[in-house]
């Protein structure tokens, strides 16, 4: 398994990270069990959150007594300094844990920092002295605000989505990091689920040293997809970057990230799925979106009012009204074609 030290932390993580948003949805005996198996095939990092239901608890059960090692990370969505205390004691109970390695601000819409009225950074801080965590991390979907808090000095590491898609910006932000000493961790790594072939992704990342992505596992066989890639490790040569950018004439442009923060929506609509429809149904196993329950959600875009939320809240400015009835139309001629 392949390390890299985490910017200035000094933490020393596999590449190969666990991404554990996606053990909410499994029982909690699978869940263990999948973690117990990554820790034995030489996984490192996990990372969570207090948003993600019950993830925590079933690291808690999985990791407890293996903790020694470790690296931990987790998330707050609190936006007051209380707001954190009370987020952060439930974390530390979830995961049974002293401590937590990497404590993250989930996405905030501003730049916490010292002497704000929200009181987060300074409480961010007490906990840290009083070695609740030991680095202060913050998460983002904004590349403006991504790069202000690296530049700030205050953050020990950024995650922020990353993969083979990834504009000259984005990339530009991981060296910027790299310079900056902060830790680099990359959510999105498979596109949102619309990557179905780990190895593209995988060989671009290993480019950028800095860079650890957090995989999201949900089935076995994701798990072990991964570790056979840390155990022969695919190269960037031509073919490989060919592939690389064929993915990119493809899926860049109005893509969806599936990040979410377009939600709710007014009139129901899942837009976070609908938006890449086509690319989805297409490129993953497609029972899973032929169901009657997913027919339903998609036809809920007939109902749409352009109002414009879901374009003022995305962080990548699409127009989800504009698009989405396109994969409507696809969606509805496939499932006809294959039903």
């Amino acid at each position: 398994m392949e390390t890299t030290t985490l910017g200035r932390t000094g933490l020393t993580v596999s590449r190969t990270a666990f991404g554990c948003l996606p053990i909410q949805r499994i029982p909690k005996e699978e869940a263990v069990s999948m973690l117990r198996r990554a820790v034995n095939g030489g996984i490192t990092f996990f990372d969570t959150a207090r948003g993600y239901s019950d993830s925590e608890e079933k690291i808690g059960q999985a990791l407890h007594d293996v903790r020694e090692g470790l690296v931990i990370a987790t998330k707050t969505f609190a936006r007051t300094g209380e707001g954190l205390w009370e987020q952060l004691h439930e974390s530390l109970a979830n995961l049974r844990t002293e401590f937590i390695d990497i404590y993250q601000f989930h996405n905030p819409p501003f730049l916490p920092g010292p002497g704000g009225a929200d009181g987060l950074y300074d409480a961010a801080l007490e906990a840290k002295r009083q070695g609740l965590i030991r680095h202060i991390g913050i998460t983002q979907h904004s590349l403006a605000l991504a790069k202000e808090a690296v530049l700030s000095g205050l953050y020990d590491t950024l995650q922020f989505p990353f993969n083979h898609l990834a504009t000259t910006e984005e990339i530009a932000l991981v060296e910027l990091c790299g310079r900056e000493k902060v830790g680099f961790i990359c959510m999105k790594a498979l596109s949102g689920g619309l990557i179905a072939d780990a190895s593209v992704p995988f060989a671009f990342l290993r480019q950028y040293p800095q860079a650890v992505p957090i995989w999201g596992f949900q089935h076995p066989w994701e798990l072990e997809r991964l570790l056979d890639l840390e155990a022969n490790p695919p190269a960037l040569d031509a073919g490989m970057q060919k592939r690389v950018e064929d993915e990119r004439a493809r899926l860049t442009g109005a893509f969806c990230r599936s990040c979410g923060y377009c939600m709710p929506c007014p009139a129901g609509i899942p837009i976070y799925n609908a938006n890449r429809m086509k690319q989805l149904i297409t490129r993953s196993p497609s029972a899973q979106w032929m169901t009657a329950a997913w027919q339903a959600d998609m036809a809920k875009i007939e109902q749409c009012t352009r109002c414009g939320l879901c374009e003022r809240r995305c962080p990548y400015h699409l127009r989800p009204y504009e698009t989405m009835p396109d994969h409507l139309t696809f969606y509805r001629e496939y499932v006809k074609a294959n039903a």
